[in-house]
């Protein structure tokens, strides 16, 4: 017996600020919802993606750990006036680099903070509700994953500006595919309108 394939349609809530800056960038609030979201920057008349996260816990909450973690250098810095050109130009570069070279981001750290600042004030974050299927974290990781592995297949600026060497837990083979059908008001710059899970 041939199953028909599960269609899950989302919309990106956005752009919204990075919490804590939101005085300095005049947007709204993330919603306090659980689910995906994409950390972007202005880009031409849209937006182009850095990452996507998940969580199963309010979104403000888990920025805090992010706004944390760059503060402590554990995250890389780029420079917000070339990521919106569609240019990487890092700053810092965090994750294993900050754990080798830990002096130096001390001895940097007063100019990496401004930097952080400025990153975080100019990214644009855009939020999606699961509903139901957002409990489910298999759903959220497969989701995350189908949008980073997209990204990565993309032409220049598009695959440049991400991170690469996330933790990613695509769709195992024993899953069942999943479709889904993305909407947002602003165009997200190399995000498919359907994306198999």
């Amino acid at each position: 017996m041939i199953h028909a394939s599960e269609t899950i349609e989302i919309t990106w809530d956005g752009p919204c600020s990075w919490p804590g800056h939101e005085s300095e960038n005049g947007l709204n609030p993330i919603p306090r919802i659980p689910g995906v979201y994409l950390q972007t920057f202005e880009y031409q008349q849209g937006y182009l993606i850095y990452a996507a996260g998940i969580t199963q816990r309010r979104v403000p909450v888990r920025f805090r750990e992010h706004t944390q973690n760059y503060l402590d250098g554990k995250y890389t810095v780029l420079d917000i006036a070339a990521a919106q050109q569609g240019v990487r130009q890092e700053i810092w570069h965090g994750w294993y680099y900050e754990r080798e070279h830990r002096d130096e981001f001390e001895e940097r750290k007063s100019i990496l903070v401004e930097a952080v600042h400025r990153q975080l004030a100019g990214f644009r974050i855009f939020v999606a509700d699961l509903g139901e299927r957002g409990k489910e974290k298999r759903i959220l990781e497969r989701l995350e994953a189908a949008i980073m592995l997209s990204l990565y297949e993309q032409p220049p600026p598009i695959r440049d500006i991400p991170d690469r060497g996330m933790h990613l837990a695509p769709r195992w083979d024993s899953e069942r595919p999943i479709h889904i059908k993305s909407s947002c008001h602003s165009v997200l710059v190399g995000l498919p309108h359907c994306l198999q899970i």
